[in-house]
């Protein structure tokens, strides 16, 4: 895919509906040789449209008019292209948790979550925050997550958490006042709530801070899992991740992971996780996985989580 056909791509299947700012910018983006080609400079992970757009927001540039945008990603590009090069879309988006809770309240009790990918860590609290399932109240403290459910009962109670920790190459200190400044420009202008649900999920970890180890997710996962509590049931999660980790490297973590105790649970692209088919609003939208097996369609923010 070029670069212009993944920001037409990003316009249809992810901003559509969603954001009409960051669709009018990519739509322009796609057709705007000059971008293009200083975007062609960088890596190709380093060229997607969340990542550029978070970038200039987060050096204060303007996403409201594109020929505003334009002008300062041409003048500024001495600043962009060195934070496209250094930075990585890490959205700790803790609406994802919404997706997860049914599956991880259903499994055996406690838990031990352990998160490839974890970003700020954000995600790891799921039993620290309350949901919305059309209408049905699970828990009663920390923000509250709204999902449209189909196909699956709301649990009735909030799983119980007794081991949390990631892995992430560049994990974030959420009490840190750049990685929290990155975390907030990576969400997109429109999205008050969201941004509201991570400054208070943002108290939640800063007074309890998660164990993030850096590294690889092949090669720290073995030894974190094994420090697992005994007794624990091991759930290995991520959500938007292995979009952006090498094939050989996600077939190495695919066969690992197979190959630990507990359960693996995942919410990514169907081209990711082998899923020949896709949404019928031609939406972009992630498959909720348990131990490899498909079993929903869900929005990649947490708003929506279809079971088949």
């Amino acid at each position: 895919m070029t670069t212009a056909e993944e920001y037409v791509d990003f316009a249809e299947r992810q901003a559509r509906g969603s954001s009409p700012a960051y669709e009018r910018l990519a739509r322009e983006v796609a057709g705007d040789d000059e971008l293009l080609a200083l975007l062609d400079r960088v890596p190709p992970p380093k060229r997607q449209p969340n990542l550029l757009f978070g970038v200039v927001r987060l050096l204060d540039g303007p996403v409201g008019d594109y020929k505003a945008f334009r002008t300062f990603v041409i003048d500024r590009w001495a600043a962009v292209e060195p934070e496209l090069r250094r930075r990585a879309t890490q959205t700790n988006e803790i609406g994802r948790s919404a997706l997860l809770l049914p599956v991880l309240a259903a499994l055996p009790q406690p838990l031990a979550l352990l998160e490839v990918g974890a970003s700020a860590g954000l995600n790891l609290y799921p039993d620290r925050y309350s949901y919305d399932y059309n209408g049905t109240r699970v828990g009663t403290s920390g923000p509250v997550l709204p999902c449209s459910l189909r196909g699956r009962t709301p649990p009735a109670a909030l799983p119980e958490v007794v081991w949390r920790a990631g892995i992430d190459l560049n994990p974030l200190d959420i009490t840190d006042p750049d990685d929290r400044a990155w975390l907030e420009a990576l969400i997109w202008p429109e999205h008050d709530d969201r941004r509201e649900r991570l400054r208070a999920a943002a108290e939640i970890a800063a007074a309890d801070p998660p164990h993030l180890v850096r590294g690889d997710l092949v090669e720290e996962l073995p030894a974190l899992a094994a420090s697992a509590p005994p007794g624990a049931t091991l759930v290995v999660f991520h959500t938007s991740v292995l979009y952006q980790v090498p094939p050989d490297v996600r077939a190495a973590f695919v066969a690992l992971v197979g190959s630990l105790p507990g359960h693996w649970l995942a919410a990514e692209g169907p081209e990711i996780v082998g899923l020949d088919e896709h949404p019928a609003d031609g939406l972009h939208k992630n498959v909720l996985c348990l131990d490899g097996k498909p079993l929903a369609w869900t929005h990649a923010h947490g708003r929506s989580a279809h079971f088949f």
